[in-house]
């Protein structure tokens, strides 16, 4: 009874926060929630696109963005003049209102920051996808979104035309390319329209809770889901980089500009909110290719005296191991940032043998934080496996399987973070929302790791089954889903199994529904409906699938036992 009364009275003390403060961190595990190591940040409440041209006036003649292999290329001055005319052809020309959604489909292309920057300078909600995507995804990305308008290349045409045949849709398509198709549009006549009327752009009124972007995130349960990114969640993101400790780029000034390899998609979060968004914020040059192709990136870097390099895990282990790849193709690089899945210390080594003065780091984040979480200092030297210490502004624990107890220095857990750069939510998925997002902000990562000492974190397994290929996601119950479609496949499983150029790639494990079923059938049919880094590398034949009470799939068992 008196502890039962003890702990009654404790709990109202708390409540009314009269107990002292070292004394209730002491008592409750409020001492292993992360706080960063930098000050905290005051977000400045802007738009994604104030944020992108705040120092405009400081570099407009400046190269923004030029193509790697054609030198085609605008300024900043440009971009921002075709952005505003993008924007204002958009509302005039098709109508579009605050809110509606574009979808921009495009891969790494020099028109890219005009495109998005244009759609939101129009009000609207851009939604950003793989170019590269079959018919059958587009379609499911598409009917989801509502989409008004597409804006992408002939690179594209041919899947989103079957998509939207297959949707019963008939939507404006804007083509970047000089030539396009009948009954499309030329994106020129509408980005470079200096003749139309800017003035409709002053009725778009936009805040900082706003929804600024959409894009997708590959779940567990099936098909990718939308992210709901707020333009508040994108700028604030970028500001917990901006501190000086964080950031590794050099401003612009009057006679130098930071050079960037703009590798990494900007579809992607990382492409987009990390190297594209934030680097304008320092007036680097992008240097975009469509698609990597490892020759001529080795020669951006040497051709164009890149400074620093935004890469994903295959990309470091080609510039540490490949031969070509000499000293001299390096010696420009002063900083390079790692993400999008951890990599060892020793495969960082490789390239660091051949530029010792390179500072190598590791970043951690998601789609549903804006892209960020952690990053090592920008002087740091040591902890090449770590993914850093928590940015500006956030705040991570160390949640315990069970009890979600936030954890201490050197125990696993999985991965929560909270902060203003975590995304509203699934859009058009409360379910998933709420298995994701605690009441009080917390985001699962459905990732596992651990911190030590020092606040640096490490990445250690992942909860959630996704595969990483190359850095992108790959959720084995959408493979799975289309495997099961087939009439001669009863059940199946799919899994990641290691390979040293992509770090994982999918096996099928598939049980036959008769006998006369082959390998190369089964590659065939499921390989033909996604793009290339979702195809299966593999398939096996076995009895049965290994399934828990529920249901679950047991994919650790089959990896035991077969891989």
């Amino acid at each position: 009874m008196a502890s039962a009364f003890r702990r009654t009275t404790y709990q109202i003390i708390c409540r009314k926060k009269l107990l002292l403060p070292h004394l209730y961190r002491e008592n409750s595990t409020e001492a292993n929630i992360l706080k960063s190591v930098h000050k905290d940040i005051v977000t400045s409440h802007q738009t994604i696109r104030d944020f992108a041209w705040h120092n405009l006036d400081r570099w407009p003649d400046k190269t923004l963005t030029v193509c790697a292999v054609t030198g085609h290329g605008y300024t900043y001055a440009q971009t921002y003049r075709m952005s505003i005319s993008f924007g204002a052809s958009l509302r005039t020309k098709l109508n579009l209102q605050n809110d509606d959604k574009v979808a921009v489909i495009l891969p790494n292309v020099p028109e890219y920051p005009c495109v998005v920057l244009g759609v939101l300078e129009a009000g609207c909600v851009a939604s950003l996808m793989n170019p590269a995507y079959t018919p059958h995804e587009l379609k499911h990305q598409l009917e989801l979104i509502e989409c008004k308008v597409i804006v992408s290349s002939k690179l594209s045409y041919s899947n989103i035309m079957q998509a939207l045949k297959e949707m019963k849709l008939k939507i404006p398509i804007i083509l970047l390319d000089n030539d396009v198709p009948e009954n499309t549009i030329k994106f020129a006549e509408f980005a470079e329209d200096m003749n139309i009327d800017t003035d409709c752009l002053k009725k778009v009124k936009r805040s900082a809770k706003d929804l600024a972007i959409l894009p997708f995130s590959s779940g567990t349960t099936g098909f990718p889901k939308a992210v709901e990114l707020t333009h508040e969640n994108l700028v604030h993101m970028n500001e917990m980089i901006f501190v000086p400790e964080a950031i590794g780029v050099e401003e612009a000034s009057g006679s130098f500009q930071s050079v960037i390899p703009a590798v990494l998609p900007f579809y992607h979060i990382f492409g987009f909110n990390i190297v594209m968004i934030n680097l304008m914020g320092k007036g680097a040059k992008l240097v975009t290719l469509a698609t990597f192709k490892p020759d001529i990136f080795v020669e951006i870097i040497a051709k164009h005296k890149a400074n620093h390099m935004y890469v994903v895990p295959p990309m470091v282990t080609f510039l540490g191991k490949h031969p070509a790849v000499t000293p001299e193709h390096l010696e420009s690089l002063r900083g390079i940032i790692c993400g999008a899945a951890p990599i060892s210390s020793t495969d960082a080594s490789f390239l660091l043998n051949k530029n010792k003065n390179i500072i190598f780091r590791q970043g951690y984040g998601l789609t549903e934080t804006s892209g960020g979480i952690s990053i090592a200092n920008n002087t740091d030297r040591e902890h090449h496996d770590s993914v850093g210490q928590v940015l500006a502004g956030g705040e991570m624990k160390i949640a315990d399987l069970e009890t979600q107890e936030a954890l201490g220095p050197g125990r696993e857990g999985e991965i929560w973070c909270r902060g203003k750069n975590v995304m509203k939510g699934y859009y058009k998925n409360d379910k998933a929302t709420k298995e994701t997002m605690t009441e009080d902000g917390w985001l699962k990562t459905g990732d596992i790791g651990k911190y030590d000492e020092e606040k640096f974190l490490y990445v250690t397994d992942r909860l959630k089954e996704l595969i990483k290929v190359k850095g992108f996601q790959v959720p084995p119950a959408e493979l799975e889903a289309l495997l099961r479609s087939h009439p001669k496949i009863q059940d199946c499983a799919v899994v990641g199994i290691p390979d040293p150029i992509s770090g994982e790639v999918p096996k099928a494990f598939v049980v036959q529904a008769g006998q006369d079923l082959k390998k190369e059938d089964v590659l065939d049919f499921i390989n033909s409906k996604v793009v290339s880094f979702k195809k299966i590398k593999d398939v096996q034949f076995i009895d049965t699938i290994p399934k828990n009470t529920s249901g679950k799939i047991l994919r650790k068992d089959l990896k035991a036992k077969y891989c």
